[in-house]
């Protein structure tokens, strides 16, 4: 049975790990499908194992309620998903996805992402996606934020050589937070040449519910970083 991050308090979550009761419905989905296409519980992580099928290997971390993630997905089926998502109602509605679609090429994981990345096998990963994540606005929450130097290291260790590292953000404090992280790393390239680079959505963005409620303080901020 997978744990949940409250059985590991060795990494705290900020913020809620569930909202309303899930339907019947998605409580079947988690007791029943979660288990089959979950994370293993200890040992390495190896995409290639987890799907041998797939010609490329996605994580995709805070995948929210896995609109995105499932809709990838879909439209690359010879691509293997890999989603990280504390958020119980989030995984449930990600089941949901899977299951109508019928996604063989998904797995998923309740929890913290910072606690499995050390678990991925080196080099093992094509992309990563790291969609609209928790600001936390205020100054002193920063350090809350999930891009910080160990988590830029993990990025590093994880992705191929030329493997792409997507994040996008609508608070302009954590896209500069980003850019000061990630900009000065020599292991990262930033293609951007113009403006349009990082302000129009890349070509196979999937634009989420809660990128179009435009909670933050400004336009949608695309960074496409390349792992050197």
């Amino acid at each position: 049975m997978t744990r949940t991050p409250e059985d590991r308090p060795e990494f705290r979550l900020f913020g809620r790990a569930q909202g309303k009761p899930l339907s019947a419905r998605q409580q079947g989905l988690v007791d029943g499908l979660l288990p089959r296409i979950a994370l293993p519980e200890t040992g390495p992580v190896d995409p290639a194992r987890l799907l041998p099928d797939s010609s490329a290997h996605v994580l995709e971390i805070g995948f929210g309620g896995g609109e995105h993630l499932a809709a990838q997905a879909a439209r690359h089926p010879d691509t293997g998903y890999i989603g990280i998502e504390p958020f119980l109602n989030g995984v449930a509605k990600a089941l949901t996805y899977v299951e109508e679609a019928a996604l063989d090429n998904v797995r998923l994981w309740r929890g913290d992402a910072r606690e499995i990345l050390p678990r991925f096998a080196d080099a093992s990963l094509d992309r990563i996606f790291l969609l609209f994540p928790d600001p936390w606005h205020k100054k002193r929450h920063a350090k809350r934020r999930f891009v910080q130097h160990a988590t830029r290291d993990a990025f590093a260790r994880i992705l191929k050589p030329r493997g792409q590292l997507r994040i996008a953000t609508d608070v302009k404090s954590y896209a500069d937070h980003c850019m000061i992280e990630l900009s000065g790393d020599e292991r990262f390239d930033w293609p951007a040449a113009k403006a349009d680079d990082w302000r129009i959505p890349p070509a196979d963005h999937i634009t989420t519910r809660y990128e179009q409620k435009g909670l933050g303080d400004c336009a949608p901020v695309f960074m496409d970083f390349v792992r050197v």
